[in-house]
């Protein structure tokens, strides 16, 4: 449809160059777009992030095997990434090569670092507890970040609409006085 408007837009004989070309570039823009189902998860999971990864270091500080925490952590957790660290702890479990058992978290780019931190504890067979408590505090602060950015970002935002708000009943109530008064005085 774009595409037909486009060619119509142009007219003659560069038009079917322009409706293909605005044709392609529209389905390629919105082939790329995301559902709002799919932000939102991606949303969730980051939300949930730093009480993940917090959980996920008290347990295995407390004694449990990484997989074992994962897979209580990803319960009781639940949602999006609940499961997803669930699935990755039972593919762990069954005996994957670990960088391969975290593979499914990490192709997630938020999760990448917990990810990694599970994984080099399965390899490595070092502790992961100080790697989680990092992960953590930079979810943590990225979603600060995010936040201040976004407050920064309503002030201008919120100019917009009080402009347009203000400035007719500013021309109606400074200028239109002034030129009415001073409209009779001209020759």
């Amino acid at each position: 449809m774009v595409g037909f408007a486009a060619a119509w837009l142009v007219g003659g004989i560069a038009a079917p160059v322009a409706g293909i070309g605005v044709g392609a570039a529209a389905w390629v823009w919105l082939g790329r777009l995301e559902s709002a189902s799919v932000v939102r998860a991606r949303e969730d999971a980051v939300a949930a992030l730093p009480l993940t990864a917090e959980l996920l270091a008290a347990a295995v500080a407390a004694g449990s095997p990484p997989v074992v925490a994962a897979e209580a952590v990803g319960r009781a957790v639940g949602g999006r990434l609940g499961s997803a660290l669930a699935t990755a702890a039972a593919t762990a479990r069954v005996g994957f090569e670990p960088s391969a058992a975290w593979a499914s978290l990490a192709a997630e780019p938020v999760l990448r670092p917990l990810a990694r931190a599970l994984a080099g504890a399965g390899a490595h067979g070092v502790s992961p507890v100080a790697m989680l408590q990092r992960v953590a505090e930079d979810a943590r602060d990225a979603a600060r970040w995010d936040a201040q950015a976004r407050a920064r970002a309503l002030g201008a935002r919120a100019a917009a609409p009080l402009g347009l708000c203000f400035l007719p009943a500013f021309v109606l109530v400074g200028i239109v006085p002034v030129v009415a008064g001073v409209g009779p005085l001209l020759p």
